[in-house]
């Protein structure tokens, strides 16, 4: 309970429950994944408890909103900049540590001070590729 004293949150059994999900957890869950695995120890939860606190956690800064598939959204626990690489088939999101400067000019810059890039590599993991998709399959 301590390690989550600092997140400014009323501290309710379910919020516990959501935090502890989501605490090392790098699969970069939905709303709807989170709200299964908790509701099974709070049948009572509602959806909405699991969305407006990952919405209020995503507003205070600890935890990213990640749009890289089309219509979810995922939610990374892990809020330092880095960068994703995902599967178009399955869907696995992997993090990249690793940083990938992208000089703009003053022109491609239109007068921005850039503050952030995030940066998505888009493939076909082994698993996917052992069962047989190719990129052919994926891009047509």
């Amino acid at each position: 309970m301590r390690k989550y004293k600092d997140i400014g949150l009323k501290l309710t059994p379910q919020r516990i429950a959501i935090l502890d999900y989501l605490d090392g957890n790098r699969q970069h869950p939905t709303a709807e994944e989170i709200y299964r695995a908790v509701s099974k120890r709070f049948p009572t939860m509602s959806f909405a408890t699991v969305y407006n606190t990952l919405e209020t956690l995503r507003r205070r800064g600890s935890i990213s909103e990640l749009t890289i598939e089309q219509g979810k959204k995922r939610f990374d626990p892990d809020p330092s900049p880095h960068h994703h690489l995902m599967c178009m088939v399955c869907k696995q999101v992997h993090d990249i540590g690793r940083d990938f400067p992208l000089p703009l000019t003053e022109g491609e810059r239109r007068g921005f001070d850039i503050l952030a890039t995030h940066v998505e590599f888009h493939g076909i993991c082994p698993e996917c590729r052992a069962a047989g998709t190719n990129a052919r399959a994926v891009a047509g």
